[in-house]
């Protein structure tokens, strides 16, 4: 007779049960893991405020786009008139050249932010640049901190095209999310500023996200937000047009600033960081939050 219970067949343990923790019924966990987990190693690490930078993963700095530039540009003087690939890889090269040099400005701004934050006094009160972890703006930023001595946060999230994060990251600093919301959640929540380079539907999303959590006052801390490059943002986004169709109100203009000048958007976000945080007298070092 066939004893149930034997030894060699006692029951695993749900938390140790990884076919119950990957299925949909365990969902919730899983959510909450990528809620908790950054939680404890950012505070291991003495992290608590942010500057978020936001921004194209495809955009190279202007040496490498000036490179494929050049090459597309033999490839289609030396290949048959009318051949659609390399005509489309010239077109590409082009874009990147036009973009690149916001991937340059991206990576001085986020160098010095993060000079100016490393002379705080108070580890806890320093200001951590934090990307999405992947390549273009945020390796851009990523690299700018790294260039500063300075640590940075990257938070990747698995997509087909991202299978790696870049360089400029220490191990201890890198995460991966599966559920773009709580990683959402993680950019927003430690976040006392954000900059955000021209990118696509992404970088809208972050955007208009925070500045929506910001006008309904669903943030109450105070978020200076730069738009870095006025010749993307004037050209990709009408804001006023908001306004003249009754969309929004006349100060939500005043979320945002477009910048082009590095000292200017370094000097305003310094003096937001020094007024609205550092002159505070919080003696909690979790400073105000969502």
């Amino acid at each position: 007779m066939t004893q149930y219970n034997s030894k060699n067949d006692w029951p695993t343990k749900a938390y140790k049960n990884l076919d119950f923790l990957n299925s949909s019924q365990a969902r919730p966990i899983r959510m909450l893991c990528e809620l908790a987990e950054p939680k404890k190693r950012l505070r291991e690490m003495g992290i608590y405020n942010t500057i978020a930078f936001f921004g194209s993963a495809r955009t190279p700095n202007s040496v490498a786009a000036k490179e494929h530039l050049e090459t597309a540009e033999k490839e289609a003087a030396a290949g048959k008139p009318g051949d659609a690939a390399l005509a489309q890889r010239l077109r590409v090269a082009q874009r990147q050249m036009r973009a690149a040099k916001f991937h340059d400005t991206a990576k001085e701004l986020a160098r010095q932010l993060a000079e100016w934050s490393k002379q705080i006094p108070d580890p806890k009160r320093r200001f951590y640049i934090c990307t999405g972890g992947g390549g273009g703006m945020m390796e851009a930023a990523n690299h700018g901190a790294y260039q500063a001595d300075m640590p940075s946060i990257g938070l990747g999230i698995s997509l087909p095209f991202e299978q790696e994060l870049n360089p400029y990251i220490p191990h201890d600093l890198q995460f991966e999310f599966h559920y773009f919301m709580i990683r959402k959640y993680w950019f927003v929540y430690l976040a006392k500023a954000m900059v955000a380079t021209p990118g696509g539907f992404g970088t809208m999303d972050e955007l208009f996200e925070l500045m929506t959590l910001i006008q309904t006052q669903k943030i109450m801390k105070r978020v200076p937000v730069v738009l870095l490059g006025s010749d993307f943002w004037n050209d990709i986004l009408n804001f006023p047009a908001f306004l003249e169709w009754g969309m929004i109100s006349e100060e939500d203009l005043n979320l945002f600033r477009i910048m082009d000048d590095v000292d200017e958007a370094r000097d305003w976000i310094i003096e937001e960081l020094t007024t609205h945080y550092l002159n505070k007298d919080i003696h909690d070092p979790h400073l105000p939050g969502i």
